[in-house]
């Protein structure tokens, strides 16, 4: 789950790390009334979406007065921010945060991430701060550390030494890094974060070490345990299929194409989009209906899928491990039966019980073109859209 960056530096607030002073609003009013509280000849506007890249694209705003604030806000509250992230629909911008400007002396990078690799906390941090970290790592790798940690309750001295010593700081400016660390290195483990990324964080010129900007992901599968995390959920920034499909405990994600696609397994559901760009046709969505499928979890799946205007055909490609052929085709069968669907549908079983699946198919009497195999499936979804 993605929060905003004035939530993040809120949490990194209440773990001792040090941001610079903001407000937040959803209406010029609510703004303009609340920055008389801050104490800054300028003031910084940022627009709130759920995106990088807000700055190339007009979301980041330096102002020097409160009427100058008053017109960017008007400006920017409102309007869609189209961003590297944002895909060409860009995001709306429906609140703004404002903070005190700072005076930067330099800029660095640093971010905790889970490794799945190796299965470690995995911070890096860089003396080249304010850029794409990716574009650093490919121009400049010499620029970049990465320090490697197994997960324990708290990080050593040695290892935050290790992290921040690219920084290049004086033994003030040092210390406030690496009580940033571990402060850090706390929030990650005690709200289930998979990400924290500080870019840029900056050495002001009165040697203050200051989050100027702050991104926080948190694991989905933990939200139950963080229950006050989940209350940051802002749903104005997911789609609202995606709203709709997390009721039902199914992963749907939207993409561009036509082909809407039903399977279970993240690897499978990205292996199955892969064969439908090899073979000329792009994927509508990423789907993973899980372990099980239930008649109601199928039907939900199908109304979702068909939601989208685009889907000019199904692609079904089960592979029966956990989840029994037979009971996702008899889940097929009756969600078709009680949802008009009137574009192709192709259904490839694989697995536990498909023999059982596939008769339970062909007795359907429903429109329902079976695959042998994944390519099969691919060919004949293909052709059944020209």
């Amino acid at each position: 789950m993605n929060i905003h960056e004035h939530q993040a530096k809120n949490i990194l607030k209440k773990y001792g790390a040090s941001v610079p002073n903001g407000v937040y609003g959803f209406s010029v009013s609510d703004i303009v009334e609340k920055v008389k509280n801050l104490k800054t000849k300028r003031y910084v506007l940022k627009a709130q979406i759920h995106a990088g890249g807000r700055g190339k694209a007009g979301g980041i705003k330096i102002v020097n007065s409160i009427d100058e604030l008053k017109a960017a806000s008007e400006k920017l509250l409102g309007t869609k921010l189209i961003t590297p992230q944002t895909g060409s629909g860009g995001k709306e911008v429906k609140r703004i945060y404002v903070e005190e400007s700072s005076d930067i002396l330099k800029e660095f990078y640093l971010s905790c991430v889970v490794d799945r690799e190796t299965s470690k906390i995995a911070f890096i941090s860089s003396d080249q701060g304010g850029m794409d970290i990716e574009e650093v790592a490919k121009n400049n790798p010499e620029k970049i550390t990465t320090t490697r940690l197994e997960f324990q309750k708290e990080i050593t001295d040695i290892d935050c030494e290790k992290i921040v010593k690219i920084f290049k700081l004086d033994s003030e400016a040092n210390y406030q890094a690496i009580k940033l660390v571990k402060s850090i290195y706390k929030l990650f483990i005690e709200n289930d974060a998979s990400l924290i990324e500080i870019n840029p964080l900056i050495l002001t010129k009165e040697n203050k070490i200051l989050c100027l900007d702050a991104k926080i992901n948190f694991d989905d599968n933990a939200l139950f345990r963080n229950p006050e995390i989940l209350n940051l959920r802002d749903f104005n920034e997911e789609e609202e299929k995606e709203i709709e499909a997390s009721k039902y405990n199914l992963s749907y994600i939207k993409l561009d194409g036509n082909i809407g696609c039903m399977v279970n397994g993240a690897g499978l559901a990205m292996a199955t989009m892969d064969i439908i760009k090899l073979y000329g046709q792009e994927p509508a969505n990423f789907l993973d209906v899980g372990g099980g499928a239930s008649k109601e979890k199928v039907s939900a799946a199908f109304k979702i899928i068909l939601s989208d205007k685009n889907v000019r055909g199904i692609l079904i490609n089960i592979f029966g491990g956990i989840m029994r052929c037979d009971i996702l085709a008899q889940g097929v069968v009756d969600a078709a039966n009680e949802i008009n669907i009137n574009v192709p549908l192709v259904v490839r079983l694989a697995g536990t019980k498909f023999e059982e699946g596939k008769k339970i198919l062909e007795n359907s009497n429903l429109k329902i073109i079976s695959a042998t195999d994944l390519s099969d499936a691919a060919k004949k979804i293909v052709e059944a859209i020209k």
